[in-house]
């Protein structure tokens, strides 16, 4: 006689047992389950009795151990939310924060609702930045570079679901794929981490590509090299918005100062932390 197979009850309380350890076990075993089985949450409980087909199950408790061993839940969902979107995600891109979204706020509220203007997206990862600018700003023109080639194609598959036809993709080096003219507005979430700091090598975030986090020694090699070139690639009056570490903001106002910027300001997110410098040309 075969095994009954186990229900959506059970294998919540076979997750959140197995994920005790952590703060967030009821949710990790519900965002798993979810995302496994293709329901909502509520649904989980709804049916909680029904049964599920043993691939599910596997995939499941797949997961279970993979997120018990620090693996982001957006890599294992493969999605995460950001500025109310729905954004592909995967082991080549970041994980976009709700920090970035200040990112976001401050760059919309210096573009008009009906601006055409040029922007430029250093670093776009996921695509996050640029495809929330793009929704909310129909108008502008956006052009986002990547040099990961795994990030990229994230990148594509988000601009062609969410903001079709909005961004132009490059793949490069910072500004080695720009192409000629100026912008209005450069914005970027560079890498902006310590390289000795052990957060690269340890939980959620030793899961994320290094290079898209690993700022050099002091954290500022990525941040230095884009103050230095914007000047040459931004209109006069256009401005540069830069995410940073929270202890970061001082020498970022001071490099943006020294290349010819005025009017820099630091931004706080909701945690109270210096997280975006801005800068006009």
């Amino acid at each position: 006689m075969t095994d009954p197979k186990p229900t959506l009850r059970q294998l919540l309380r076979e997750g959140h047992a197995l994920l005790a350890a952590s703060e967030s076990a009821r949710l990790d075993a519900e965002v798993l389950l979810a995302s496994t089985c293709q329901l909502d949450r509520v649904a989980l409980y709804r049916d909680g009795d029904a049964p599920l087909t043993s691939g599910a199950v596997a995939r499941f408790r797949r997961r279970l151990r993979a997120r018990r061993l620090g693996v982001p839940i957006a890599y294992l969902t493969g999605t995460k939310e950001f500025w109310s979107l729905e954004l592909q995600v995967s082991a080549a891109t970041l994980v976009p924060r709700p920090e970035t979204e200040l990112l976001v706020q401050l760059a919309l509220d210096v573009l008009p609702s009906e601006s055409d203007a040029r922007i430029l997206d250093l670093g776009t990862g996921s695509g996050a930045i640029v495809i929330a600018l793009a929704r909310e700003r129909p108008r502008v023109r956006i052009d986002a570079v990547e040099r990961s080639p795994g990030a990229l194609r994230i990148a594509e598959r988000n601009v062609v679901r969410l903001a079709p036809g909005r961004v132009r993709l490059l793949q490069g080096d910072w500004f080695t794929a720009v192409p000629p003219g100026n912008y209005d507005l450069i914005v970027s979430n560079p890498p902006y981490v310590c390289s000795s700091d052990p957060a690269l090598r340890q939980g959620p975030t030793g899961f994320e590509p290094r290079a898209a986090l690993d700022g050099g020694m002091d954290g500022m090699a990525a941040i230095r090299h884009i103050i230095e070139r914007t000047p040459a690639r931004l209109r006069v009056g256009g401005r540069l918005l830069l995410e940073h570490g929270a202890t970061q903001a001082g020498l970022v106002r001071d490099c943006m100062t020294g290349h010819g910027f005025t009017d820099v300001v630091t931004a706080v997110d909701l945690q109270g932390h210096d997280r975006v410098t801005m800068g006009c040309l």
